[in-house]
């Protein structure tokens, strides 16, 4: 049998108050988080903590990521990351690599593939993940208990307890114990919704779609130089800050034309290299052009609006 699951992690301010989870196609779920950490330690927590909660299944797993950095990390990188003693190929030390080394040690013995799916675009198991990792982040910032979920079979998963930092540490079941399992979850996680490869394992990419392959090319990196803002982390919150981007103009911004209002109809993201992003969008029927660039807001990035067009 397969196991189907979506992983996602949110992180308010990046770093700042960050969540993570998983939801199986029957809607099982698990979440969890941290008060500090960032959107690429939440998603990598969200795969750690589902291969943990699977492993004793006689199953594969397939793993519905929105994180190209997650993906390419996993299925792209690390083998040179390992090679070169966990360094990047500028010879600069891997970030996260905890997680990363965990990782790569649950996955030994498994069959596991990553299919890339776009996010915040409806896929139901993808927006669910999101919704459970913004809710565990958002209580973390309000200063309450987050809901971390049932797990499988109603049990709190093995990484779960441990998620007070960001480098958490951490006999078979037939295939339709496993199934029994899921499918035990399901209604309860359906009720409680929030408003490397080698001779052991497989893990690998599996394009979602045509058009996925095609925007999953614009994030084709060789290494992980781009990883912290070529992501499609980084196009939802662009496209987020298109909306609202109060607060947040470079000293240095220009505006050409008149402001447009109403709300943007988002027609694309395109980031141009390290820090620096265009955004497209229609008011109204007009085309507006942004350009934004990643800058050092103290002890985090954010974007910053350099310049806008209104035609």
């Amino acid at each position: 049998m397969e196991i189907v699951a979506a992983a996602d992690g949110s992180s308010l301010g990046n770093p700042g108050p960050a969540g993570w989870a998983w939801v199986t196609a029957e809607g099982a779920w698990q979440a969890g988080g941290w008060p500090r950490g960032t959107n690429n330690q939440g998603e990598l927590m969200a795969v750690l903590d589902l291969l943990r909660a699977t492993e004793k299944f006689d199953a594969s797993l397939r793993i519905l990521c929105d994180s190209q950095y997650v993906i390419n990390s996993v299925t792209k990188w690390m083998p040179g990351w390992k090679r070169r003693g966990w360094k990047k190929s500028d010879g600069k030390p891997v970030q996260n690599r905890e997680l990363l080394e965990q990782i790569d040690a649950a996955l030994a013995g498994r069959e596991v593939s990553f299919e890339w799916v776009r996010g915040h675009s409806g896929h139901d198991l993808n927006e669910r993940a999101d919704d459970y990792a913004r809710a565990v982040a958002t209580a973390y910032q309000q200063g309450v208990e987050p809901e971390t979920g049932p797990g499988l079979g109603g049990g709190r998963a093995e990484g779960a307890a441990r998620t007070e930092s960001a480098d958490a540490n951490g006999s078979a079941h037939a295939g339709d114990t496993a199934q029994n399992a899921l499918a035990d979850a399901d209604a309860a996680g359906r009720a409680s919704r929030p408003a490397s490869t080698h001779s052991e394992r497989t893990a690998h990419a599996v394009p979602a779609d045509h058009n996925a392959a095609l925007d999953a090319a614009l994030f084709d990196l060789d290494d992980d130089s781009f990883a912290a803002d070529a992501s499609a982390a980084a196009v939802a919150e662009l496209r987020r800050l298109e909306v609202d981007s109060t607060g947040r103009e470079h000293p240095e911004f220009e505006r050409v034309g008149a402001e447009l209002t109403g709300t943007p109809e988002f027609v694309r993201v395109s980031l141009l290299g390290s820090g620096v992003a265009l955004v497209r969008s229609q008011i109204a029927g007009r085309e507006r052009t942004s350009v934004w660039q990643l800058t050092d807001g103290g002890d985090f990035q954010r974007w910053l609006l350099r310049l806008r067009h209104q035609s």
